[in-house]
């Protein structure tokens, strides 16, 4: 049985629907889910259970014999969260307690961790994961700085010799888009956020540039396909020998004029393009570019190809937006 915190959200439902798909086990998910869009994230899928976060340690006590793999993808994942309990208790200490159930109980670990731990980027994009290398990052805000404690810790751990599961990864998500995503509200893809408007045949919004190198909309971020980060899930699953920390994106940047243009012309329309101020908020905390250094992952063996902008933002709006159900 696979275990999969968050099953109801966004990467996490796209990871259930495909270990079903494949028959690679029984999917048991551990979530929250409320009465809007997260419930229907998960309508179509036969879960073994559904388990509320109370009761999770309660669940793995019960089932632990029974249990493949942990994959964790529950986190609060809003990036204008602010610093406070909830956020270290979610984001640092639960999946502490995780890895260390599964350090005791053998079982595989794999969790979410995200390209805003890299912060303005100054560092570079290279997802080393020895304690050294990860003290030289600077998160921008406080959702980034709890996701890059955890990934400290997990670096501190394995150098420290302490136990650890008998295979483990953690993924830095760049900016991921695809199905189930509704709920997310602000925090959806931009993708997301373009198609009404598009679909009505109005101009997207994007925000100005308030940096010197950036002209408006040349703003450039690494879009990743929620099916290749999927793909990279199952990967890591099916190969015994890998263990580490690791990018998921594609590693090619692209602006959000040519993603808005995509969701335009996936919808046979000429692009239509409005700039309005970026938030004040979040002005001094915005990545400008992020590009993921996938050679790691790559000198691991994963050989599959990242699905480009255009075709993943297409299958994405034919196959979903566009449609009468937009969900996987």
């Amino acid at each position: 049985m696979f275990l999969v915190t968050g099953g109801a959200g966004f990467i996490g439902s796209n990871i259930v629907a495909a270990l079903e798909e494949r028959g690679l086990g029984k999917v048991a998910i551990c979530d929250r889910l409320g009465s809007g869009d997260k419930r229907r994230n998960i309508a179509k899928r036969d879960l073994a259970d559904i388990v509320e976060p109370e009761r999770l340690f309660e669940f793995l006590g019960d089932n632990g014999a029974d249990i493949e793999a942990v994959i964790h993808m529950g986190a609060v994942s809003d990036t204008t969260a602010p610093e406070n309990d909830h956020l270290r208790d979610t984001n640092v200490r639960l999946p502490t307690a995780l890895w260390s159930w599964c350090a005791g109980h053998r079982v595989r670990f794999l969790y979410a961790s995200s390209a805003a731990t890299y912060g303005d980027g100054g560092q570079g994009f290279d997802d080393d994961g020895a304690p050294d290398a990860l003290a030289r990052l600077r998160p921008l805000n406080p959702y980034a700085r709890s996701k890059h404690r955890f990934d400290l810790e997990v670096a501190r751990m394995v150098a420290a010799g302490e136990p650890r599961p008998p295979r483990w990864a953690g993924l830095k998500f760049f900016n991921v888009y695809g199905p189930n995503e509704y709920h997310k509200g602000g925090q959806k893809s931009v993708v997301a956020q373009i198609y009404p408007r598009a679909a009505a045949g109005e101009a997207a919004r994007l925000f100005k540039s308030h940096h010197p190198d950036y002209a408006d909309g040349g703003q450039v971020r690494d879009f990743i396909w929620v099916g290749d980060c999927v793909d990279v899930v199952l990967w890591l699953l099916a190969h015994d020998t890998v263990d580490g920390l690791f990018n998921c994106g594609t590693g090619e940047a692209r602006s959000f004029a040519d993603l808005a243009a995509a969701v335009y012309r996936a919808l046979g329309a000429e692009p239509r393009i409005e700039y309005i101020p970026t938030p004040e908020a979040i002005r001094d905390k915005y990545q400008y570019f992020t590009e993921a250094d996938m050679s790691r992952l790559r000198a691991a063996g994963y050989d599959q190809a990242f699905t480009t902008l255009e075709d993943g933002v297409g299958a994405y709006v034919t196959g979903f937006l566009n449609t009468d159900d937009r969900y996987r």
